[in-house]
C-alpha cells in the first residue's frame, strides 16, 4: 500500500475515478498503484507530483527506496573489495 497517495487522495475527498480523469489514466491502474501492485513510469509519476502537489519519493518511497538500498549494497561491495585488495 502506497499511503500517501491514498491519503492525498482522501484529504481532498476525491474518488479514485476523479484522481484517473484528472491524471489521464483508468481508474483500474489508480487503484492498482495505490495498492502497489503496479508501479508507474516516471511520466506518471510526476503526473501524481503535479496533482497533489507532493514530491514523488514521498508518494512512491518504496520505488525509491529500492534504488537506494541496490546503491548502498554495491557501494559496500566495492568497499570491501578494495580492502581485501589492500
Amino acid at each position: 500500500m502506497r499511503k500517501r497517495l491514498i491519503e492525498e487522495r482522501s484529504k481532498r475527498g476525491w474518488t479514485q475515478k476523479q484522481v484517473s480523469e484528472r491524471l489521464g489514466l483508468s481508474e483500474v491502474y489508480v487503484r492498482k498503484i495505490e495498492r502497489g501492485t503496479r508501479n508507474p513510469g516516471r511520466e506518471t509519476m510526476l503526473k501524481f507530483e503535479t496533482l497533489y502537489s507532493v514530491p514523488d519519493r514521498l508518494l512512491f518511497p518504496d520505488l525509491f527506496q529500492a534504488f537506494i538500498d541496490t546503491y548502498c549494497i554495491k557501494e559496500n561491495l566495492h568497499e570491501r573489495r578494495r580492502c581485501h585488495e589492500s
